[in-house]
């Protein structure tokens, strides 16, 4: 949630914070607004409730007077609605701070009234405005210029941050502090930058720097210092980003989610890059821990929203393969219930931008138990791997739609390989059948361009159900989790009722919501292999044909059972049972897609979503 950019050097600060701004629109936000120091020394702010476009327009048709220094910020509204005056920047009781916040101040009631007693006024409803009249104070009252305030500062404040600020009387420097919430250091050549994350900086550097917890940076055009909160210096790691600034550019594509479901082969592709030789899996970021790995009696996973569903197939894998129990877990509850861990559980967090706040607090509460922690995650430098024992990064590249595609493609390929790596490690599953495995899951690539090529047909459909209210899904086995995240793609896109249900709930219950014309999503599975529940599958779809509903089928080719009780049926190629999810998912994301696009939505940007929930 929100978008936070800080630049100094010698470029025009605010072309650097509106391109930067652009780039993180997808975090969601409902507010824009920046603040500059002018050539002049003048500090000048100008924000807008809306979208980016609006604060563009208001500069384009009221000119800011631009500086060297500045920083920008995207809101998505917490305390206070989104208007012009709840929008980022605040400035100090002087006028003189400028300060941005990403996050959420828990104990802002109690300064608001500590600040009110000592005669100062607030003119949002904004727990960042206490931050910055409370920062103003601080820097008139103490020593150490603009830094250190800031470090009495967040010395005072409970909660998540991400905080912001700059002083007209220390044009060249912005200075930075974060605790639960994203931030990351850009390293250019006569300038400096800030961002929640790399997107806001890319098409200036790849060259980046890690902040870690409770720790404050300070940027000149000419140098970087990291230290804790106290003012000990500490040393940052910097890292080289891999991908480039046309990675988050829509490159011809009707927009970006779009262009990043046809993105999924090279996501599954980039991810076993590197990690398979000789017919084994390979993953070198868990070198020197396999006799963790064999110690361990128990694996919980943790997730939220798609995450949770990618967990909840990595349990399928990694139960049959390494026959070691495993639990799925929701982040936001698996911290509140006083779950039972200790130092033979191996915790598995599952986080996109590797800042999701439930998810961070879920490990850290797991750590403070002594479970053992990993970490699956597409963002490097992302505060949830660093805290953990160990991370399996994929390689999905940025995802900038906030509906989750290819990452989610990208989690289950990632919690694949580490079920494998896990099955040599325990020897629960001989050479042959992990390499049977491997190839299964090195041909889902060419597989899913396969599925891509077929959504013509798709395409017609959500045409003609624009006007849905409803729409269910149904599958089994590894086919659930599908029907599970087909259903919260619709809800997120296209703002209709949609729900997931195990098919064999049916009968206790859900059938009772079936009604002449009620369309339904059935994950079939293949009748080829051995236990499959290819018929009872089937005899869900006959009963729920029996009482009118409109079945919409998902199976594998040559499948003629399901063609006497579908209205329409939507191919995916022959494979494995367990990898039959990586292929029948893809036409319930276009669906989806397609839908929300014939009802002439925003399918990049949902209403009321954001793309990292850095909140709890």
């Amino acid at each position: 949630m929100c978008g936070i950019v800080g630049y100094v050097g010698n470029n025009s600060s605010l072309d650097v914070l509106m391109g930067g701004l652009g780039r993180l629109e997808y975090r969601g936000y409902d507010s824009a607004g920046v603040a500059i120091i002018t050539e002049s020394g003048e500090l000048v702010t100008r924000k807008r409730a809306g979208k980016l476009a609006v604060l563009a327009a208001d500069l384009e048709a009221s000119a800011l007077t631009d500086g060297r220094t500045g920083i920008g910020h995207t809101r998505w509204a917490t305390h206070g609605g989104p208007t012009d005056v709840n929008a980022h920047p605040h400035l100090s009781a002087d006028g003189r701070i400028a300060l941005i916040h990403n996050g959420i101040i828990e104990n802002f009631a109690s300064l608001r009234d500590e600040l009110l007693a000592d005669g100062y006024t607030f003119e949002s409803e904004t727990d960042t405005e206490v931050a910055a009249k409370l920062l103003g104070r601080e820097y008139l009252e103490g020593e150490g210029g603009l830094p250190a305030a800031l470090g009495r500062v967040v010395a005072r404040l409970e909660g998540a941050f991400t905080l912001l600020a700059l002083h007209q009387d220390e044009p060249g420097v912005v200075v930075g502090a974060r605790r639960n919430s994203p931030l990351v250091i850009g390293l250019g050549d006569g300038e400096n930058f800030l961002g929640s994350d790399v997107a806001a900086f890319i098409e200036h550097t790849r060259r980046a720097m890690e902040i870690g917890q409770d720790q404050i940076v300070t940027i000149t055009p000419d140098s970087v210092s990291v230290t804790d909160f106290a003012g000990n210096g500490v040393e940052a790691h910097e890292y080289e980003v891999s991908w480039d600034a046309s990675a988050v550019e829509k490159g011809g594509w009707s927009s970006f989610m779009a262009k990043e479901i046809s993105e999924q082969p090279e996501a599954v592709s980039n991810t076993l890059l590197g990690r398979i030789h000789n017919d084994h899996v390979v993953l070198g970021e868990l070198e020197g821990i396999d006799e963790l790995l064999t110690a361990i009696d128990r694996i919980v996973i943790l997730g939220c929203g798609t995450a949770a569903y990618s967990a909840m197939l990595g349990k399928y894998a990694i139960e049959k393969w390494a026959r070691i129990p495993v639990e799925v877990e929701l982040s936001h509850e698996f911290r509140y219930r006083d779950p039972v861990v200790d130092e033979r559980t191996l915790v598995i967090s599952i986080s996109q931008s590797g800042e999701t706040m439930d998810t961070l607090v879920a490990v850290q509460e797991a750590k403070a138990k002594g479970a053992r922690t990993l970490s699956i995650c597409n963002t490097q430098g992302a505060t949830i791997p660093r805290e953990s024992d160990a991370v399996i990064y994929t390689h999905a590249g940025p995802e900038v739609a906030v509906a989750s595609t290819k990452a989610f493609i990208a989690q289950i390929t990632a919690l694949y390989l580490f079920g494998l790596h896990l099955a040599r490690v325990r020897a629960t599953l001989d050479d042959e059948t992990i390499a049977t495995s491997i190839v299964e899951l090195q041909a889902i690539p060419d597989k899913i361009r396969w599925v891509l090529e077929q959504h013509g047909d798709i395409t017609e459909l959500a045409n003609w159900m624009s006007d849905s209210r409803a729409v269910l899904f149904l599958g089994r086995h590894v086919g659930f989790p599908v029907a599970l995240e087909g259903a919260l793609k619709l809800k997120e896109l296209a703002y209709i009722h949609a729900e997931g249900f195990a098919a064999g709930e049916l009968k206790h219950g859900p059938i009772a919501l079936i009604e002449p014309g009620q369309p339904v999503f059935v994950v079939v599975p293949s009748p080829r292999h051995p236990n499959s529940l290819h018929a009872k599958v089937v005899s869900n779809i006959q009963e729920i044909k029996a009482r009118g509903a409109k079945v919409l089928v998902i199976a594998e080719e040559g499948d003629v059972a399901v063609l006497p009780y579908a209205s329409e049926v939507f191919r995916i190629p022959l494979a494995g049972p367990l990898f039959e999810p990586l292929l029948a998912v893809i036409p319930l994301q276009i669906f989806a897609m397609e839908l929300a696009t014939a009802k002439g939505l925003d399918v990049d940007q949902p209403r009321n979503l954001a793309k990292s929930v850095t909140v709890e």
